[in-house]
């Protein structure tokens, strides 16, 4: 056995432990092929920063279902990787670069992708040591990154299969466009943020001169590319102008008067301008209507020469010499201010710009159909909270096509090569054979879509004969948070279903977003973000991994509170103290902890060992159901309330006695449930039960090996649990009764015990030997039958009644008026159970046992008031 220092020292029990976990392999899968497998690969990081404490919650809930289900016995893989994270991370190192003076343009494509290589490395690195800094579980030799060699063949085969089925298909329409970044966007990339803007209204002449048309418009700048205006159906108004043309100010060119279905006529003139290449309902009429489409911007967001004397200015400048212009030639109408929704790059922050581009796209209504229809069998992918289904399924029912190609250089090439001479087009996994007259598509693919295959590519697919894809997919849970099930687990769901035919995980456990201590979201603009490190450093692991785990229920937001880390800490320090104490009281030649003798137990025992084996049965089932909140609650009140407050308590009894018998049972008692509860408690805090663990005699190098408790019907023991539940509450009773009127537990009380029923009178009997030392008694009296005396301290318990004489200690009048107060708290009490047990929709749809026990506490509550009016009559028949 090993010393253990006199206060729990995070820094010094997590030092150096995790790389003897990695030493001995620990983290590999068991290879039993006997056992059932168990998988979850990690939701890979993006390798552009640190990870933050959105991804400590993610990992320390996967990493303690890990250590769970290898405990239980079961073939356990926790697959470790990153994503290559493509605009965020190039965003990240062109930034870098301009620092430096530098352009990606300047340098070329090869020569900044390898800056961008060495930036993945260094904060892969990063991450890694963060994981190990969490204690994570992850088998190493089985990582993978979404750029590795094997991801990208996955992503080729994908791609193909994709494009000869229809579902991938190259065309122009209007996307959004980061003019920053200088990539396309997909919808779920745009962020939507009110700005202050404007309608300018402009006029738009008839080009016979028999006078002009208002229009508005929140971008004048746009109008460069306008083909037509257009009306609605039958609108009355207007029926006269369908056909005639308008001058486009400013420009000259000559556009029609157009109905078409679009125009709302509710809305502002029922007039609109039709700019195809620069709004997507625009570009569905311009179809409707064989409209040209004219490109106004550049990549970059300036204007091109479309705009005329415009041309080279920012949209944003060019939209201010416009409107300055359009005024000088007597073009606008009015200004009016408005504040309206704008998208925004999620990555870049700028405005998103709508704009005809040519790009790849995934054709999504029938990948949706296959989640759809799937969502409706046994095999489909159940969701933790169950309402987040409904927003999978709302997104999939109103799912628009993805375009999936980036203008970026870092990320998985299209496999798309074009023909020099005959511009021919060639998709494949491999180059053509021909390959000096074929050009490769400049452009990657989104992100988003090497990540869709990661529970299935990580694991060897598409090698289906893999032994990893074999015994290991579909995986078994996914943990992530709700934000991105649009982005991501929905994607993973079609792509796995399309590719695999079967869902790529069995559970999705979703939890909310951490909110720092006023109740908002952490970002770097307010920065009141958390880095998880620092939180580690002063607490430890575990401290922060019990935080994470109690938080909150499945689904919900949580906020960050360093008063929880502290109270985690010392509920780990609780812990810490009460294995150094049953450590410390184990004979030199102690053996492993083994299976007590049931025989030999008294009531203390049996009671322990009964309350262990509902703990076990209930973390059990709450881990399995994905409630760790509900489990630590189980966890905490098992360990500090019952097994340090009371039975370790209760055990100085006899490891301070005489009987060396005695002493030698209790001594085993307390290791084996303390050996239980490191491993009740492992998975969640595997460091400081590792250390407590390899500090007791056992058999086995590590906790994380052991087996997992399970419950023994030998150890049922309803009586027990109650009896002590009695013996309890008259302890309670009387050390209130002591501190209220200052009775030092070293003076001797006279005690009275007035029994609801005679037959717990055994309880006080068996036990007197817990009596006398936790109620150091001078004189005492136990039965159903006693005179209360005229003046004593009086506490009324389920099933009692109990008086200490304290004559020279109480005043009669204090005494009246808490009984008073204690009054009627009994009588809401009973009124609360009665008004519950009147409701006819409770007693009639509420089970069976629910219902039964609350006739037992309103008969209870009702008992104690009747003894409690009964000591406030003989109060004041004593004055």
């Amino acid at each position: 056995m090993t010393d253990l220092a006199p206060k729990y020292n995070p820094n010094e029990v997590e030092k150096g432990r995790y790389q003897e976990w990695l030493d001995e392999d620990l983290f590999k899968p068991s290879g039993d092929k006997k056992a059932h497998p168990y998988s979850i690969v990690i939701p890979p990081p993006n390798v552009t920063g640190k990870l933050h404490l959105g991804h400590a919650w993610d990992t320390a809930i996967q990493d303690t279902l890990i250590r769970f289900k290898r405990m239980e016995g079961y073939d356990t893989l926790y697959l470790p990787g990153m994503d290559h994270a493509g605009i965020a991370t190039q965003a990240k190192v062109e930034a870098k670069l301009r620092k430096q003076g530098k352009d990606r343009h300047q340098m070329g494509r090869e020569a900044f992708v390898k800056q961008v290589w060495d930036w993945k490395d260094e904060y892969a690195n990063i991450i890694k040591g963060q994981w190990a800094k969490m204690g994570l579980s992850l088998d190493y030799s089985r990582e993978r990154f979404t750029l590795d060699k094997g991801l990208s063949k996955a992503v080729r085969k994908v791609f193909v299969q994709l494009y000869n089925e229809g579902l991938i298909y190259r065309g122009e329409y209007i996307i959004n466009w980061d003019p920053e970044l200088q990539t396309a966007l997909s919808d779920i990339e745009v962020i939507h943020k009110d700005d202050k803007g404007a309608f300018y209204h402009v006029k738009y002449p008839f080009a016979d001169g028999s006078g002009f048309v208002e229009i508005a418009t929140t971008r004048p700048e746009t109008m460069f590319g306008d083909t037509a205006v257009a009306v609605a159906p039958g609108d009355e108004r207007y029926k006269d102008i369908v056909g005639k043309e308008l001058v486009l100010p400013l420009v000259g060119r000559h556009i029609p008067i157009i109905e078409d279905q679009h125009v709302d006529p509710e809305f502002g003139t029922g007039l609109v301008k039709i700019t195809p290449a620069h709004d997507p309902n625009d570009f569905q009429v311009g179809n409707r209507h064989n409209l040209e489409r004219i490109n106004v911007m550049n990549d970059d967001g300036t204007m091109n020469e479309e705009a005329g004397k415009y041309a080279g200015m920012d949209r944003f400048e060019a939209r201010e010499a416009l409107v300055k212009d359009l005024k000088k030639e007597g073009y606008l109408i009015k200004v009016e201010p408005i504040v309206h929704s704008v998208g925004h790059s999620e990555r870049s922050g700028v405005q998103v710009e709508p704009r005809l581009s040519k790009q790849w796209f995934v054709k999504m209504k029938p990948l949706a159909e296959e989640v759809l229809k799937n969502q409706k069998t046994d095999g489909k992918v159940n969701f933790v909270p169950e309402r987040f289904e409904g927003t999978l399924n709302h997104w999939m029912e109103d799912v628009h096509d993805w375009v999936i190609s980036r203008q970026l250089w870092w990320g998985h090439r299209i496999p798309a090569w074009y023909n020099k001479k005959t511009g021919e087009t060639y998709v494949g996994e491999e180059a053509p054979k021909d390959i000096e007259n074929w050009e490769q598509d400049p452009d990657v693919l989104d992100t988003w879509f090497s990540s869709a295959l990661w529970p299935f590519s990580t694991l060897g697919w598409p090698d289906t004969d893999n032994p990893d894809f074999k015994r290991y997919f579909p995986t078994n849970t996914l943990v992530t948070g709700y934000d991105i099930i649009f982005f991501w687990v929905s994607r993973m769901i079609f792509q796995g279903l399309h590719f695999t035919k079967k869902r790529p995980f069995k559970d999705v456990v979703l939890h909310g977003l951490m909110r720092d201590e006023q109740g908002r979201k952490m970002s770097k603009s307010l920065g009141n973000g958390v880095d998880p490190m620092d939180v580690v450093d002063k607490y430890g692991a575990d401290a922060l991994r019990w935080f994470l785990l109690n938080g909150t229920a499945p689904g919900q937001d949580t906020r960050y509170d360093p008063k929880k880390l502290a109270a985690a800490w010392n509920f780990i320090n609780k812990i810490w103290n009460a294995s150094r104490f049953v450590i410390m009281n184990l004979p030199e030649d102690a053996k492993p902890a083994h299976m007590p003798d049931t025989t030999q137990f008294d009531l203390a025992d049996s009671w322990i060992f009964d309350r262990l084996n509902h703990t076990v049965s209930e973390v059990t089932r709450l881990f399995d159901e994905y409630k760790f909140g509900e489990a630590g609650r189980e966890l905490y009140n098992f360990i500090w309330n019952d097994f340090c407050d009371w039975y370790i308590e209760i055990s100085k009894v006899a490891l301070n006695g005489d009987d060396e018998e005695l002493k030698a049972r209790k001594q085993e008692n307390l290791i084996w449930i303390l050996d239980q509860i490191l491993r009740l408690m492992h998975p969640i805090m595997p460091f400081v039960t590792e250390k407590l663990w390899l500090s007791m005699s056992h058999e086995g190098k590590s906790i994380m090996t052991a087996k997992y408790p399970e419950t023994h019907a030998e150890f049922e023991n309803k009586q027990a649990d109650n009896d002590m539940a009695f013996l309890i509450e008259v302890i309670k009773a009387v050390r209130n009764i002591r501190m209220e009127v200052n009775a030092p537990m070293s003076s001797q009380i006279d005690i009275m015990i007035q029994l609801d029923d005679e037959a717990n009178k055994h309880i006080l009997d068996d036990n007197f030997e817990y009596v006398e030392n936790f109620l150091h008694p001078k004189d005492l009296q136990v039965a159903a039958d006693i005179e209360a005396p005229k003046l004593a301290k009086t506490a009324v318990i389920p099933g009692a009644q109990i008086f200490v004489p304290l004559t020279e200690l109480v005043n009669v009048d204090d005494e009246l008026k808490k009984m008073e107060k204690e009054e009627k708290r009994l009588e809401e009490e009973v009124q609360r159970a009665e008004k519950k047990l009147a409701n006819q929709g409770f007693v009639a749809h509420a089970p069976e046992a629910v219902v039964n026990k609350e006739k037992e506490k309103k008969a209870d509550y009702e008992s104690q008031l009747a003894g409690v009016r009964e000591r406030m009559k003989e109060l004041k028949e004593s004055k």
